[in-house]
This record gives structure tokens, C-alpha cells and sequence, in this order.
């Protein structure tokens, strides 16, 4: 298992983690199933959005004697209520509901508290007017939550959090269609047909945006909805007419700045040793951009997407990181290149500057990205 930094938090994670929507199957049997097998694999990180009491307490027990071995990601704001889950921003009811997790889980803290469901700027001033942000905070200065996050499925709404500097992680919805749509306080126009109506291209600036912002603070991203509700990985229910591989869905969120772990909300314990797979899985099963470039009425056109076809480089130049940086540094528009960024290019191997301009990485990138221009721009912002 390969392991990340979450974002500035000093937390390493496994860049498979693990989702709740399936332990709740053969009547929370499922639950001790699929953590056996996280626990095996090396999936040292999961999520609890749900807040189903039974499956609450399914995971405290068989969290016993082994809550060292799991990070935990676990939601404000995510109530049970008349006997079924609710969101709420009533700070009564999510202190009530936070001490109840607690005491279900058997736990003293949780290692990121993410407040939940967050897809309207309105409902962010809610979130500080109603003092629930201040109460996040109180629950980090008592060692009982360790890191603030957010969940959100709206780039604008997550950037107003990741720019404040109140949180510390992001759970953010990334796949390659969802990729493409302006930001929205309706998740639901994430999937709608007319969405996808038209021809579209490239990634939604915003969202190009947030990951890079994310990744040069230092905001951890863990990533929902790499599957699509698993639509991806059909052609018939998938948005883009062509099917995806598990493989390919985790690539390619795993691909995008600033993420550090995909969380996949397995049903069964098949579902998820294919998530698991991944990572014996070979660069070609891993690779998504063949089947990226021949989705009908959607482009990446001159837009670089990591995959790194380009190579080999005669000079041996890793054109993906050299871009990924460009793109990092660029992020901050007028602002000084981070010393993080400058640090992490300084290090390769090596740099643009070594470009010969030989134009044989253009020939083989699926997406038409002028990468010799790249260089030549990467050079006047690193010096090298």
C-alpha cells in the first residue's frame, strides 16, 4: 500500500481508503468483513458520514483493539433523528450528535471532525453564524477532534473554506465528469443529462483551481465519488458513453493536485479487493487517458491531465511534474511562487530548462497540451 501526506496535517494515509456505504449490508455484517480486509491490505483511513446508530456502534466494535490502526474521518452535523439520518445546523443537536458518535464508536477522539454536506455559500456563513465552526474548533483545542475538515460537492463554496484557513482537510467529489461542470448548490446537476447535452471541454476552471489552492496551503483533499455512484464504470449509465475500470476512476482522482486518498464505498469484499488491486495494477490498467480522449462530446483539449503519454523525454524531463508545478505556481496569480513548490521542483531531477524543444512528447500526448511552451514558461517562473 502506497502512503500519502494529508495535506499539512502530518497524518500519513493509505491512497486507498475506505467508505461506509456498504457496511451496512447483511445486516451490518459486512462492516467487521470489509475492515478485516482494510486492516490486511494496509488501509490505515475511512470515513463515517453516516450516522445510523447501528452501524455507529457496528464499527466501535470492531474497532476494539485496533483503534491505533485506523484514522478516522468522521462528520459533524450528520444526526440521527425520528429514526432516520439528517443534516442539521442546529449546534445543540450537532453536539448532541457528536458525543453520541463518540460513545458509539468507543473512541476518545476522532482524528479529522469534517462538517458535513456543505454545497451552498449560504450554508457555509450558516455554518460560523451558527457557531459551528467555533465549536469544530473547540472540539481541536480539547483534543477530541485533531484536524477541522469540510465535505462539499461545490468548488466555490470549498475554496471560500480552504482560502479561510479553517480547515485543514477537504472531502471533495473528483472523477472526470464531475470534472467538467461549473460549480452548483445542486449536486444533483453533477449527473443530469442536460448537463452533459452539449460538447464539452476541459476541466471546470474553478475546480483546476481548487485542487491546485488545496494542494499549495497544504489542505489535505480525501476524495468521494471517484466511481460516480459506480456509473463510471458502465457505458450505459455513464455520462461520458465509455466505461472506466476501478483502476482508471482511482488514477485518475489520485492524478489531480493536492488529493491524498480515494475513499471507495465498497458493497462487498470483492468491490473492494478491486479497489485494492490498484495497487499492483500496471501503469497500462492504470491508464486512463486512451479511453479519456475517445469519450464522444468531451474534450481535454491543450489541457494537461497528468498521464504522462508524453514520455519518454530524450533528457529524461518528468513533463507531468514539471507541469503539475507550473501549474501550482500560476495558481497563486500574482503572489510569489511558494517555497514549497519551488522546493519540490528544485529537487527533480530533472528541469525545463534541459528541454531541447525536439517536439516528440506533442506528437504523443492524447490531448494537443503545447508542452514545449510549457517548458519555455516553467523556466521564466523557476529559473531553471
Amino acid at each position: 500500500m502506497n502512503y500519502r501526506e494529508l495535506g499539512s496535517t502530518g497524518l500519513k494515509v493509505s491512497e486507498i481508503a475506505l467508505g461506509c456505504e456498504g457496511m451496512t449490508e447483511d445486516n451490518y455484517a459486512m462492516c467487521a468483513k470489509l475492515f478485516d480486509l482494510a486492516e490486511q491490505s494496509g488501509i490505515n483511513y475511512f470515513d463515517l458520514y453516516a450516522s445510523d446508530p447501528d452501524l455507529r456502534s457496528a464499527i466501535g466494535k470492531t474497532l476494539e483493539g485496533r483503534r491505533g490502526k485506523f484514522i478516522i474521518q468522521s462528520h459533524l452535523c450528520s444526526v440521527w433523528k425520528d429514526g432516520q439520518y439528517m443534516r442539521t445546523r442546529n449546534l445543540a443537536e450537532v453536539r448532541e450528535g457528536f458525543a453520541e458518535m463518540l460513545r458509539l464508536l468507543r473512541v476518545s477522539y476522532v482524528d479529522v471532525g469534517m462538517i458535513h454536506y456543505c454545497d451552498a455559500l449560504s450554508d457555509w456563513d450558516d455554518i460560523i453564524r451558527n457557531g459551528i465552526l467555533d465549536y469544530a474548533r473547540e472540539l481541536k483545542a480539547a483534543g477530541k477532534i485533531h484536524h477541522i475538515g469540510l465535505s462539499s460537492h461545490n468548488p466555490q463554496v470549498a475554496m471560500k473554506a480552504v482560502e479561510s484557513g479553517s480547515i485543514d482537510v477537504l472531502m471533495f467529489s473528483v472523477n472526470p465528469c464531475y470534472d467538467l461542470q461549473p460549480a452548483s448548490e445542486d449536486v444533483e446537476s453533477l449527473w443530469a443529462d442536460e448537463s452533459y447535452a452539449g460538447h464539452l471541454t476541459n476541466m471546470n476552471p474553478e475546480r483546476q483551481r481548487l485542487y491546485e489552492t488545496c494542494q499549495r496551503l497544504g489542505v489535505g483533499i480525501t476524495v468521494m465519488k471517484c466511481f460516480g455512484g459506480g456509473d463510471l464504470l458502465s457505458a450505459e449509465m455513464s455520462p461520458a458513453g465509455v466505461a472506466l475500470t476501478v483502476s482508471q476512476c482511482i488514477a485518475y482522482a489520485l492524478s489531480r493536485p493536492g488529493v491524498s486518498c480515494v475513499l471507495c464505498g465498497a458493497h462487498s469484499v470483492e468491490q473492494l479487493r478491486e479497489c485494492v488491486a490498484y495497487e499492483s495494477a500496471s501503469e497500462s490498467e492504470r491508464d486512463y487517458a486512451g479511453a479519456f480522449a475517445s469519450f464522444p462530446k468531451i474534450s481535454w483539449e491543450g489541457h494537461c491531465m497528468y498521464c504522462s503519454h508524453c514520455l519518454p523525454c530524450p533528457v529524461k524531463i518528468d513533463i507531468a511534474a514539471v507541469t503539475k508545478f507550473l501549474n501550482l505556481a500560476q495558481a497563486g496569480g500574482n503572489e510569489s511562487v511558494p517555497e514549497t513548490v519551488r522546493e519540490h521542483y528544485r529537487v527533480l531531477e530533472h528541469h525545463a530548462g534541459e528541454c531541447v524543444k525536439c517536439g516528440s512528447c506533442e506528437k504523443r500526448c492524447p490531448f494537443g497540451v503545447r508542452i514545449r511552451e510549457n517548458m519555455t514558461e516553467a523556466v521564466k517562473v523557476f529559473g531553471m
